[in-house]
């Protein structure tokens, strides 16, 4: 083996290990009711940080109003416009702060002689002919106002962006002014002439919701205050992307408010089935695409603030309706000809999310005081069980809460805090069995492997075919497909800590699958120095990548499951294999068992001498069926 892809694959250890660790680690208090709602506390994971890619001086965050440093200058105070107010040391890391904003030192001019686009003064505290004037720009004077000099303008707009609340001066520096506006917080070691932002750290990302889950070359999308429709890419380390105005769900709600003539505040569309709620309390609900529908009108007055519908049974869906007696979830099992109430002990305060798992009767509620699921049947109207909190989130409002299709992970939007994502509570009382490379329930292939999710796994088999347990734990085992097993279904038995439980598992000859790691990156590494490919590091055109991959099936000669590749000739893959990039079929030059780990294959590619740069999409292809689609960049 050459020794490039020695160190490509020693590299590798570490995220492929990080791509198998546990998701959770989950205190479950199960009781002996499988009904019983689990406590349940989940490893989350940060998606992203608090700053949105934006045309200033740095990447932008939410509005913060209020900035001050303490008496001494060794610590800044920043109150964003939610409330909450954080402290830093160093500029770069954030803490909770109980501090109060002093009353503002601002000097009382006449509108007359504010600068033009000004709306407050600050006298500096040791120099009082300083001053800084705010608004739309940050001015400063020298000589007690008579003349100003515009800081942030450049071509009239600010590169610091407007709005601007606050000025704080540094008791240690008399140059160092840090600035609150619209757009985050701002600092300048120099008085004014050059701006960094502190947004990247700082919670204080101006998510609303969800504008879309991570799929295929796609990442994470949040709606945002002011920054229209933001993405974070796997491989991203900067910032949150802005990608357009406005979200599909916001298109669909702003097209339905013209349909049915009312201001849509909600909306949700699954196969033939639309549903809108409305800003006093109404419910439609269409099973054509919108032809004819069907309104349920409130027994009182309240606003609809959001919808989820199955996508499986879109018959099946929830509401949340806010009225003056409180926030209520609300079910309908019909395709919208009734609505019960689910919403028993939630606790007070806004519901600004729902979903739900129905294969489980698990809801998941987005409220003002955190992250609360219920038990319910999701096919009949019967009455929910009791609310309990999901705890391990940071404290703040919960603004939104989605399942991705399969209902294994979990993405919570928090407000100023960003984008959490586990592995979703249910499935302690569901177990699920996924595809270990992309989390997916694509069919298995031998030598493959697969995740079994919220269990411990102590030995599995079908029939006389043994499944190697590689890793397991309370939240997630890792098992090997047997390389002798065959299709075109197995009835898998696992013995686990609960007890015996039988899954069923399709099978073919191969099922490819690249891997990637739980924020999306793809398991891509450069042949040559080993270096993770992500959106930071590049791939360059004519360069050799190795993919690392799973459900390859057969290798020659035979290998048995449950042991790592050989450090020395590995076996290669029997059928051949292809790859594509940006659809264009691009040279393979070898496909083995990936040397020292279990279950993974290794394929190298020859990137071509011309190519398009920037984001391009990546798939393998064996004997007609094809590879998740993952997203690589690349440049000259």
């Amino acid at each position: 083996m050459c020794q490039s892809a020695t160190n490509a694959l020693s590299a590798a250890r570490s995220d492929w290990a990080r791509g198998l660790a546990v998701l959770a680690a989950l205190v479950v208090s199960l009781g002996s009711s499988h009904a019983q709602t689990p406590r349940a506390r989940p490893e989350w994971r940060r998606i992203g940080n608090g700053a949105v890619d934006a045309p200033l001086a740095s990447p932008g965050s939410g509005a913060v109003d209020r900035v001050w440093y303490a008496q001494d200058g060794a610590r800044l105070f920043a109150r964003t416009a939610g409330g909450r107010v954080w402290e830093t040391t160093d500029f770069q890391s954030w803490k909770p702060s109980t501090a109060t904003a002093p009353a503002s030192p601002t000097v009382a001019e006449a509108p007359d002689r504010l600068p033009e686009g000004a709306t407050a003064i600050k006298r500096h505290p040791s120099e009082p002919n300083r001053l800084y004037a705010f608004g739309a720009q940050l001015l400063r004077s020298d000589d007690g106002g008579v003349n100003w000099t515009n800081l942030t303008a450049y071509h009239r707009e600010s590169i610091i962006g407007g709005g601007m609340q606050d000025v704080a001066i540094s008791p240690r520096n008399p140059e160092e002014v840090v600035v609150a506006n619209e757009n985050g917080l701002w600092r300048s070691a120099d008085g004014g002439l050059c701006w960094t932002g502190l947004n990247e750290s700082l919670p204080n990302l101006p998510v609303q919701r969800f504008a879309g889950l991570p799929q295929t070359t796609r990442g994470v999308r949040i709606e945002t205050a002011g920054y229209g429709v933001a993405e974070w890419m796997p491989g991203e380390k900067r910032a949150w992307r802005p990608v357009g105005p406005v979200s599909e769900d916001a298109e669909l709600r702003r097209a339905l408010s013209g349909t049915l003539g009312a201001a849509v505040t909600a909306a949700t569309a699954e196969s033939d089935f639309v549903y809108a709620g409305s800003d006093d309390g109404r419910l439609w609900a269409s099973p054509d695409h919108g032809r004819t529908w069907t309104m349920t009108a409130p027994t009182e007055r309240g606003t609809v603030s959001a919808l989820f519908a199955d996508r499986r049974e879109p018959r099946v869906a929830l509401a949340t309706f806010a009225s003056a007696r409180g926030q209520r979830v609300l079910r309908t099992v019909n395709g919208g000809q009734y609505w019960d109430d689910l919403t028993t002990d939630l606790p007070a305060g806004a519901v600004h999310g729902i979903t739900a798992d129905p294969r489980s009767g698990t809801v998941y509620a987005a409220t003002d005081s955190g992250l609360y699921l219920t038990h319910a049947d999701l096919n009949a109207p019967a009455p929910g069980g009791t609310w309990s909190a999901v705890e391990g989130l940071p404290e703040g409002r919960v603004l939104d809460v989605r399942l991705d299709p399969d209902g294994n992970q979990l993405f919570v939007a928090l407000e100023g805090e960003g984008v959490y994502a586990a592995m979703a509570p249910h499935r302690f009382l569901s177990p699920g069995i996924v595809n270990a490379a992309d989390f997916s329930t694509r069919p298995a292939a031998p030598g493959s492997l697969l995740s079994v999710l919220g269990s411990r796994v102590t030995g599995a088999r079908a029939g006389d075919l043994v499944f190697p347990v590689l890793a397991a734990s309370d939240a997630e085992s890792q098992i090997q497909v047997p390389f002798n097993a065959t299709g075109p279904a197995l009835s898998l038995a696992l013995e686990t800590a609960r007890g015996r439980l039988s899954l069923s598992i399709p099978v073919g000859p191969v099922s490819p699958a690249i891997f990637i790691d739980r924020d999306g990156t793809p398991l891509v590494l450069n042949a040559d120095d080993g270096v993770l490919l992500d959106g930071m590091n590049p791939a360059r055109s004519n360069a050799r990548i190795q993919v690392l991959a799973t459900g390859l099936g057969a290798v020659r000669p035979e290998w048995p499951v449950g042991r790592p590749g050989p450090l020395e000739n590995p076996p290669q893959v029997v059928v051949p294999v292809r790859a594509y990039l940006d659809r264009s079929p691009i040279e393979v030059t070898r496909a083995v068992l990936a040397p020292g780990y279990v279950g993974l294959y290794l394929i190298e590619i020859q990137l071509p001498a011309i190519v398009n740069t920037g984001a391009a999409e990546l798939y393998l292809e064996a004997e007609g069926q094809a590879s998740n689609r993952v997203r690589i960049t690349i440049e000259p």
